[in-house]
């Protein structure tokens, strides 16, 4: 017992020290100075915003929390947006979004619909998809203490409360050379503030029970290694830590507290459609 209180406090210390990193590094970021750019629209959602500057420039743009932005916004309306950078190359993030004063040059005759370069249409498909409510996955990893090979699926719904609290219910099933395992974990994560909810990547910590089912067999029968006449329950507390990616890739840590004899330590990879 004493070995695993070691491993879950040096996880949590890790994961502090992780944080505290990823914060310094967007604060340093966000001193970058903004810039303003007036463009006709060219494309437009809830969460993106594409125009085309009067020079042929394509910018795609995320809103930022609190933007300031017209209602509707119907292709061909000029606009000025003033942005910062966001956290890659081609997409930046508007805290401003206003009707520009100044006529169109193309006011005289109906312009015919702008095409959209395919990186920045693909780019908006990206991000459209890492906003949905509803999402589902599957993940794998290993598990240490006792050692395990994990397989499972999860769902992830939000944003409640707030726009980084999600719920992300999640089942896993377990294997090793002696023990078996079968896991339910409603877990709460939340997505830390440190770059864009649109983001590429976007570091989250999370916490919530943990339903175990356990078996162990020392003695090296064959057959079902997770059944209900023989086996080992338990509730625990999970803590978490994990970088997701908008492509539907994540990486995760997760810790299990007040759990013996189920898992101290779990690596995960997953995606997320």
């Amino acid at each position: 017992m004493g070995h695993k209180r070691q491993i879950t406090r040096s996880f949590v210390s890790s994961l502090a020290v992780f944080t505290t990193f990823l914060a310094l590094g967007y604060q340093a970021k966000a001193q970058d100075s903004t810039s303003t750019m007036t463009g006709e629209v060219v494309s437009s959602s809830a969460h993106t915003l594409t125009i085309r500057s009067n020079s042929g420039q394509y910018q795609l743009f995320t809103y930022g929390p609190g933007v300031d932005r017209p209602t509707t916004l119907t292709s061909g309306t000029q606009v000025t947006v003033v942005s910062s950078p966001g956290d890659e190359s081609g997409v930046r993030i508007a805290s401003s979004v206003t009707l520009a004063n100044a006529a169109s040059g193309r006011q005289g005759a109906a312009a015919a619909p702008a095409a959209v370069p395919p990186q920045v249409r693909g780019l908006e498909r990206s991000i459209e998809r890492e906003v949905r409510r509803f999402r589902v996955g599957v993940r794998a990893g290993v598990a240490l203490d006792p050692e395990l090979i994990l397989i499972g699926v999860q769902s992830q719904i939000g944003p409640f409360f707030s726009s980084d609290v999600y719920f992300r219910p999640n089942v896993e099933f377990g294997w090793g050379e002696v023990t078996a395992m079968f896991a339910l974990n409603p877990e709460v994560i939340y997505r830390l503030p440190l770059t864009s909810r649109t983001g590429r990547w976007s570091a989250y910590v999370g916490a919530g029970p943990g339903f175990n089912l356990v078996h162990q067999d020392f003695g090296g029968s064959t057959g079902k290694r997770v059944d209900f006449s023989d086996f080992h329950s338990d509730v625990g507390l999970n803590i978490l830590g994990g970088l997701r990616f908008r492509s539907g890739m994540f990486t995760e840590l997760k810790t299990s507290v007040y759990a013996s004899p189920s898992p101290t330590l779990r690596l995960i990879i997953g995606y997320n459609f």
